[in-house]
């Protein structure tokens, strides 16, 4: 494998295409924050603003005006959207609403946790990007936020009775074994190694079944039994890929071969499991059991799914060597820019048929926005940049 070449392609991807993109179409530059609702060329078709996806874009330029060029573009972009985020964003106390307006009106309480965790590794990155002290701030007013709401995360805005049937979410854990790097320059050491060891436990020990043949469930209930119920028997490969890269870079800075080698182990598990072996690509959600799954969107094929799973298998290749990581990067680099990547317009498509044709020619919506693709094709660049390097250093 010409890890140079590979690398060379996820590079201009990222620059010359997609960063691009969100850049020039993606900015409201009469009301503030950004359009997230893009159509195959860009053009804006709702003007609806999703607090999460506003948070990801500033996050996403903040994070490559830090990690790849101090491109004046790039900053004014995320200063652009905190500025918006800011102002309206939150109810006064850091409570972030879901979904705002165009000019900022809030459209829906501040129910969703992933509004304030996304808020959080914004503003974090944001202060990395120019030492703002109100950036770091507002990032440890919403952690706060998110901490005391773990055992609660939807508050009052939870629908379900209380007492009838509680489970917890993987999403949650998940999310904050990646903040908890994000933003380990503003915690406590002591705060930040509680997080960690909480978080690595959840995933591992609680959401991971080696008794199921070592996939991980997306909900068990409170003391971490199984469940026999729709969302108990819920299986996300995606999700539980994602969560793997995670848990390998919190292995690299812990130092901890063990749970690299593990995380690597239960990306393969996943990738396996969910792999539709008829047509291609990873299924969307799966029952454990094989029962019919309740969502009906099921064998959809998710641009985000595929892309974070290529970055767990570039990863476990470069961390472990594992062969088998390394033979299902190709597989699943070849689908993924065979199907998601749209050869006439810039960015990639989001959703797929189980037969991997394109759903919805949309670029941004609700759901999809300057995040998944940006951060992924990054993170793929670096990885084979860093083996490509390795490479040429040993043959000389």
């Amino acid at each position: 494998m010409d890890f140079k070449k590979f690398s060379e392609q996820y590079q201009t991807e990222l620059l010359d295409n997609v960063l691009p993109f969100w850049l020039e179409n993606s900015l409201d530059r009469e009301y503030g924050g950004y359009y997230s609702c893009l159509d195959r060329t860009g053009k804006v078709f709702d003007t609806d603003k999703f607090i999460w996806l506003q948070a990801r874009e500033v996050y996403m330029f903040a994070s490559m005006y830090n990690k790849v060029e101090k491109k004046k573009d790039w900053l004014e972009a995320a200063e652009h959207g905190a500025a918006f985020l800011l102002q309206y964003g939150h109810d006064g106390d850091y409570n972030w609403y879901f979904a705002l307006d165009r000019q900022g009106g809030p459209l829906v309480e501040p129910y969703n946790i992933f509004s304030y965790t996304f808020a959080t590794i914004a503003f974090g990155q944001l202060h990395l990007a120019t030492g703002n002290s109100r950036y770091a701030d507002v990032a440890k007013e919403t952690f706060a936020r998110i901490r005391a709401k773990l055992d609660n995360p939807k508050g009052k805005w939870n629908k379900a009775v209380p007492g009838s049937r509680s489970l917890k979410n993987f999403a949650l854990p998940m999310i904050l074994c990646n903040l908890a790097l994000e933003i380990e320059h503003l915690l406590p050491a002591e705060l930040l190694d509680g997080l960690i060891n909480n978080c690595l436990h959840e995933v591992l020990d609680v959401f991971y079944r080696p008794e199921l043949g070592g996939i991980v469930l997306e909900n068990v209930t409170l003391d971490g039994q199984l469940s026999d119920t729709f969302e108990g028997r819920l299986v996300n490969p995606g999700h539980a890929i994602e969560a793997m890269w995670f848990i390998m870079d919190l292995g690299q800075r812990l130092k901890r071969e063990d749970l690299i080698q593990q995380a690597t182990q239960i990306t393969l598990n996943m990738l396996e499991y969910g792999w539709d072996k008829q047509f291609g690509g990873i299924f969307y959600f799966m029952d454990r059991s094989g029962h019919p799954p309740q969502q009906l969107e099921w064998d959809q094929k998710l641009w985000w799914v595929h892309i974070e799973t290529l970055i767990s298998l570039i990863k476990g290749y470069q961390l472990t060597g594992s062969q088998e990581c390394l033979i299902w990067f190709e597989k699943v680099h070849d689908y993924t820019w065979k199907h998601f990547k749209d050869t006439d317009y810039p960015e990639w498509f989001g959703y797929l048929n189980r037969q991997g044709e394109v759903l919805l020619p949309l670029k941004g919506g609700k759901w999809k926005g300057c995040f998944h693709v940006p951060r992924g094709l990054y993170q793929c660049w670096k990885v084979l940049e860093n083996i490509a390097c390795k490479d040429v250093v040993q043959v000389v």
